[in-house]
């Protein structure tokens, strides 16, 4: 196959339950991290695709939050990229938000969860000659993930959702390549006959199977780099990776007896005085900080911070802490958008 055109599709649509409050107001895919937004290191983990190639983003968003604000942000940061907005209406899972999808799924095709960073060589797609690859990478623990298990060929011969051992560490990390979108719609249309979900919700996991059932040559492919957005536990340890590989922007101070511990990113608009930023902490545009302490942290835009110890935390936009001393141990917060928290 002579790759010329590519559909990647991507699914923002869930609830992401595991990140309040922080998208009780913006959805996942705009959540701060290393100095932007989560969708741009998403965008970022294209760069290595095939020179010339034509690529088409469909991005497929949920009611309320990711139907206003996802489209709104692309339009304005990225102006030139070919991009098709679907509606997924209810939350019925993976196979459902693809299905949505269904018109634009033609062609090569790949698929990535919005929460999945990767960093890794995609030029081989180029030539590819597989039905579909995923993208793995063993980990040391495999049973909270899906794995890929192989035949004697190297080929995959199913994806298990979580295992319930620890044999297979081959993790799949939500990021797929299929040479015909229709093969895998098709798949979804006997998922959905054939009832296989979990929970209510179908996974895409179970389409790839069917696939693979009816004759399809899938192949694994390691990545350098696997990286998460999914909790704020992951988003912090995203945000301390990215900022040591090339994230920071190497601020020294930022105003009068401001210390920073690299690596730091510090946008150009905050304003910072009498305070030590770092190390592995991300601040925003139009932050003001003031008598604090602040570490592996991440603030989003407009927070403002006085008197305060943070360590391991996360600041919605336009949020104010105030503690009583940044010589008090350090506060742990996740604080969502427009919020006030205040020590006496």
């Amino acid at each position: 196959m002579n790759l010329k055109t590519l559909k990647i599709a991507i699914p923002t649509s869930g609830l992401a339950k595991r990140m309040r409050p922080q998208t009780w107001s913006k959805p996942k895919p705009l959540v701060g991290v290393a100095g932007k937004a989560a969708i741009d290191h998403l965008l970022d983990s294209f760069r290595t695709l095939p020179v010339g190639l034509d690529v088409e983003y469909i991005i497929i968003v949920g009611p309320g939050l990711g139907e206003e604000q996802i489209p709104a942000y692309i339009t304005e940061h990225y102006p030139d990229l070919k991009v098709d907005y679907v509606l997924q209406p209810k939350m019925l899972g993976q196979s459902d938000a693809f299905y949505n999808a269904r018109e634009f799924l033609t062609g090569p095709v790949i698929t990535i969860f919005a929460d999945t960073l990767i960093e890794t060589d995609l030029s081989f797609l180029a030539n590819e000659q597989m039905d579909g690859v995923a993208w793995v990478q063993p980990v040391a623990d495999a049973r909270r993930f899906g794995v890929a298990e192989l035949n004697s060929d190297n080929h995959i011969s199913r994806i298990i959702e979580k295992p319930d051992t620890n044999d297979n560490t081959l993790v799949v990390v939500g990021c797929y390549f299929f040479r015909e979108g229709e093969a895998l719609v098709s798949a979804f249309e006997e998922q959905f006959r054939l009832e296989k979900k979990h929970q209510d919700e179908y996974y895409l996991a179970d389409a790839i199977n069917i696939m693979i059932e009816r004759g399809a040559k899938m192949r694994i492919q390691k990545v350098d780099v696997w990286l998460d957005t999914g909790t704020i536990e992951a988003i912090l340890e995203t945000n301390q990776y990215l900022l040591e590989h090339g994230c920071e922007n190497a601020a020294d101070t930022n105003g009068p007896d401001v210390r920073v511990l690299h690596p730091v990113f510090i946008h150009p608009d905050a304003k910072i005085k009498e305070s030590t930023i770092g190390p592995h902490v991300s601040i925003a545009a139009n932050c003001i900080i003031s008598d604090s302490m602040i570490e592996n942290s991440i603030l989003e835009e407009g927070v403002e911070v006085k008197r305060a110890f943070l360590k391991g935390s996360f600041i919605g936009r336009s949020a104010h802490v105030e503690g009583r001393s940044s010589k008090d141990s350090p506060l742990t917060l996740n604080v969502g958008d427009d919020s006030t928290v205040l020590f006496k």
